[in-house]
């Protein structure tokens, strides 16, 4: 076997401590072999980093004969139970395949251990990075966590609040359609003026930004730039005017913030008839236990009124929890585009890359809520024990590396981050993939109709075609635009 000279160079640029770009099918997997070799004799450990735990044995089954021929001893870290014996005898060996979460899920545990002995990691030497984007770029915030029950039991309030959540919903959703509406026909008028028609958009868009037709008539040519410039006037002056804007609204929507907060109105409609009308307001705890603190009470009873005071506070405080998060599970969160429902459990899909992320949940009980919205098991409440980004895990390693047929557009970003340079490796023959220009359309139907006529192109001359799509969503939406005219398809 004998390695092409721009197959040298990549390795050559990875044992530099730098990413290597390489075009699809010029040999990433080989030339890891030489760098990891390189680094493995030092006797520090040499780590080769996946996306998926598949690429991780593939590849320690496809490389490891060659290490082994070499004297080294090669181990793959997914093969093996966590915290168990052999997991720590895969890092003992001189080069060990492993997935990124593995890696970073691994030190999480090795920070929990009572222990030295208990440890499986050894010291962060030397770790090259496959698909070093997608892993350091666009997994690099998501942090890794390792939770646990919660030691008091979960009141479970999700269910008992839903159906104020889902009353309060549709009301909100016939304010918005009538602004909408209003906003429609207004602007026909020539009338966009953010104290008229621009403020029934903008309203209806701080109202349900997630809202079909509110979607559709936001893509209609110049009408997003007149909701810019009506949302621009109400931010100004520290948003002095925006509540006029959510006066008619029963609670309002940040997506920048992923936020959802309940206005007066909303509350008074979720707060049932014969109910305390402070039912889902907090009170301001500090004045009474203040008072409670100058009262003539004996020390046990002002002790028993502050216990009163407190629990009344939590309950309160978890109650306001729980209907916030049941409204974000309801107008943030989209079923087949952020999450799936399978086999009776709730799975987040990765928005960049559009795979289930198993074993992943949402924090602060927004998991929770989203099951209760899609009547599935809602499992019990977990605490952090122990949490860690990708992007800080891999910047403990003494030198790192990686490869990626894309990481030129990221240049900028792994250097400020990392430190680490971007070097384009030359294809060993010249590439002869003709990479068209983007096609832009004015509305999805003639972008997807545009899809389905170049996939037919392709079919009648005889090629296969392999089509991409951002969402579980639009990825059904195609196979059933491509079922009806009877072309077979897999998913």
């Amino acid at each position: 076997m004998v390695h092409y000279d721009v197959q040298l160079i990549g390795g050559v640029v990875l044992h530099q401590g730098k990413i290597s770009e390489m075009a699809t099918g010029e040999g990433k997997t080989l030339v890891s072999t030489l760098p990891s070799y390189l680094n493995a004799l030092a006797g520090e450990g040499v780590h080769i980093v996946t996306v998926n735990d598949y690429l991780a044995r593939r590849d320690q089954e496809w490389n490891g004969p060659i290490f082994e021929w070499l004297g080294l001893r090669v181990d793959c870290i997914d093969k093996h139970q966590p915290n168990s014996e052999e997991r720590r005898k895969a890092y003992l060996a001189d080069i060990t395949y492993g997935t990124n979460n593995e890696f970073g899920f691994d030190y999480l545990r090795d920070n929990m251990v009572h222990t030295s002995e208990e440890m499986v990691q050894r010291k962060h030497h030397y770790a090259m990075v496959d698909e070093v984007d997608s892993v350091l770029i666009d997994d690099a915030r998501t942090p890794l966590i390792i939770s646990g029950p919660v030691p008091r039991g979960e009141d479970q309030q999700f269910h008992i609040h839903k159906p104020r959540v889902q009353a309060l919903i549709q009301e909100q959703e016939r304010i918005v359609r009538n602004n909408l509406n209003d906003a429609k026909k207004k602007m026909a008028e020539g009338d966009d003026d953010p104290k008229s028609g621009g403020l029934n958009l903008f309203r209806a868009f701080r109202g349900l930004p997630k809202y079909s037709p509110l979607i559709k008539f936001l893509s209609e040519s110049g009408i997003k730039v007149k909701m810019q410039k009506a949302e621009n006037y109400y931010l100004q002056d520290q948003q002095r005017n925006m509540h006029i804007v959510d006066e008619e609204l029963l609670f309002h929507i940040d997506e920048k913030n992923n936020s959802v907060e309940l206005t007066d109105k909303g509350l008074a409609m979720i707060t049932r008839t014969g109910e305390d009308p402070d039912f889902f307001v907090l009170p301001d705890i500090s004045i009474k236990l203040s008072e409670i603190e100058k009262s003539e009470l004996s020390a046990d009873e002002k002790l028993q009124q502050k216990e009163v005071v407190l629990n009344d506070y939590a309950q309160k405080a978890d109650r306001i929890h729980t209907v916030q998060q049941l409204l974000k599970a309801y107008t943030l969160f989209d079923k087949d585009i952020e999450y799936v429902v399978m086999d009776g459990a709730i799975k987040i899909v990765d928005e960049q890359t559009g795979r289930i992320l198993d074993g992943r949940r949402y924090s602060d009980g927004l998991h929770q809520a989203i099951e209760a919205k899609e009547n599935v098991k809602i499992e019990a409440a977990t605490q952090t024990y122990a949490t860690v980004t990708l992007q800080n895990y891999f910047r403990m390693y003494h030198k790192l590396a990686g490869m990626t047929g894309t990481a030129e557009t990221e240049a900028a970003e792994l250097w400020s981050i990392y430190k680490l340079d971007v070097v384009t490796i030359p294809t060993n023959i010249s590439m002869i993939r003709k990479d068209k220009q983007d096609l832009v359309y004015k509305t999805k139907r003639e972008k997807y109709k545009a899809v389905i006529d170049e996939i037919e192109a392709l079919r009648n001359a005889g090629r296969p075609c392999l089509v991409g799509t951002t969402s579980v969503e639009v990825s059904e939406l195609l196979g059933r635009m491509l079922q009806q005219k009877k072309f077979p398809i897999t998913y």
